[in-house]
């Protein structure tokens, strides 16, 4: 009876799931919320039950995020053996992220001071909203003031006093300097030495992404319970009243996406359409987690595999990406910015919208990969010109559904620099018009001319 569904490729199963997962949510969201059919208590019991699978499946992912990222970073940099080479790639990784950050919040900026998301918003409205979620601002402002870091504490603290215990917390930043001296200095020690050390860290490398394989046959399922619970807790009124911010947002990332992103792979040889196949495993994943470190080890997977960027690039490339390059939670906090102003009357002058970009790039760099790490991050920027705090709550009641976009864009960003650095460095598996025929194929199931 299920024979189909065993035959169909992983992808489709999620995105079959995905869409299942939201009709199912929404439906019970009216179900108790408009028609009054299911009782709250019944429905709080069913998201219950459903709820595990979810989770089950991101911890499956996120169990695998740091013995990965670090055993293909210490692989990665030995095997770029000169140190030189690291600092070339490193630079350029980097500058490529800061650059398209910095254009992903100017788009954000200039849809939002063209269609004026938050003007006309009823007073009675953002009284509503404001109060609603009010205990959930109060907790992000927490976060914001416990994680409250000068410029010169954040440099301080990427070198790990104990690199054991920053794994142990899932702080990347500390454990990627870590894993980053391992490997330039198992480049400079005897070859004979390293050479068993490299071993026992390709065996983990490769145990991990064994795991990954494992996951991912779980995904749908999990996919499924991730999406229900969210639409489900989704209030429908709330989107009807926010469409007009939400559609801002939405329409800022597709245009960075399809032109910033679009114009990079174009220049790298590939077709965008060939090089959306390649990516679509950790672009269903990263929509429904919301989370780029979760679905990082999926990222990396379909970069090598698909896209056929060197190891040691992607290696590099992808971890740091997964925690410095936050261009969608960018593009984001620059409309909501100007959305929040917006609703209280706040004119932001051109002075200001300069601190927006500024912040905005800043912040999202310093972003957790995590579910909803870009509202704590917007606190930040609405301090920075002066824009009441409380405005957050505006926005909350839609956050969780933006944010599985934007997450989608952040790794539809970190995948293209990837590919970016291994064309400019000449660090492809095959050549770029053998990929782009492979991915041909698999995009139209005909079989393509060997050139």
């Amino acid at each position: 009876m299920f024979r189909w569904w065993t035959k169909l490729e992983v992808y489709y199963q999620i995105f079959i799931m995905l869409f299942a997962g939201a009709v199912a949510g929404v439906g019970l969201n009216l179900l108790t919320n408009n028609f009054h059919v299911v009782d709250p208590d019944t429905s709080a019991l069913i998201l219950s039950i459903v709820k595990p699978f979810g989770d089950v499946f991101i911890r499956m992912i996120q169990m695998v995020v740091i013995p990965l990222v670090f055993a293909s970073l210490v692989l990665g940099v030995a095997s770029l053996g000169d140190p030189r080479k690291l600092g070339r790639i490193g630079s350029k990784t980097i500058a490529y992220f800061l650059i398209t950050t910095g254009l992903a919040v100017s788009i954000g900026l200039t849809f939002a001071n063209l269609v004026q998301p938050g003007a006309g918003f009823s007073s009675e409205l953002k009284e509503q909203l404001i109060e609603s979620n009010k205990d959930a601002v109060s907790t992000k402002q927490e976060m914001k003031e416990s994680s409250k870091q000068s410029f010169g504490d954040i440099i301080v603290n990427i070198v790990p006093k104990n690199p054991i215990k920053d794994m142990a917390e899932g702080n990347m930043l500390p454990v990627i300097f870590f894993a980053l001296m391992i490997g330039i200095c198992l480049s400079f020690i005897d070859a004979d030495k390293s050479a068993h050390l490299l071993k026992v860290f390709d065996g983990v490398n490769d145990i991990m992404i064994v795991i990954v394989n494992i996951a991912m046959k779980f995904a749908p399922y999990g996919v499924f319970s991730l999406i229900m619970v969210v639409t489900c807790s989704f209030g429908v009124d709330v989107f009807i009243a926010l469409i007009k911010y939400s559609l801002v947002v939405l329409i800022g990332l597709t245009v960075h996406a399809v032109f910033t992103y679009g114009l990079v792979i174009k220049l790298s040889g590939l077709g965008f359409r060939n090089y959306f196949v390649g990516i679509k495993d950790a672009i269903l994943v990263g929509f429904s987690t919301s989370s780029s470190s979760a679905t990082l080890p999926v990222s990396m997977k379909n970069a090598t595999e698909n896209l056929y960027v060197k190891e040691d690039i992607v290696s590099f490339v992808l971890p740091l990406g997964a925690t410095i390059n936050m261009n969608g939670t960018a593009l984001y906090q620059g409309v909501a910015a100007v959305f929040i102003a917006q609703v209280f009357g706040i004119h932001l002058n051109l002075e200001q919208q300069l601190i927006v970009v500024l912040t905005a790039t800043l912040a999202a760099i310093g972003a957790a990969g995590v579910p909803s790490a870009g509202i704590v991050t917007l606190l930040t920027v609405l301090q920075g010109i002066g824009v009441p705090a409380a405005g957050v709550a505006l926005i909350m009641g839609v956050d969780r559904l933006l944010d599985m976009f934007r997450t989608a864009v952040n790794i539809m960003g970190e995948i293209s620099a990837a590919l970016f650095v291994g064309r400019t460095e000449g660090q492809m598996a095959l050549p770029i018009e053998e990929i782009n025929r492979r991915l041909t194929e698999q995009r139209t199931g005909i079989k393509q001319p060997i050139v």
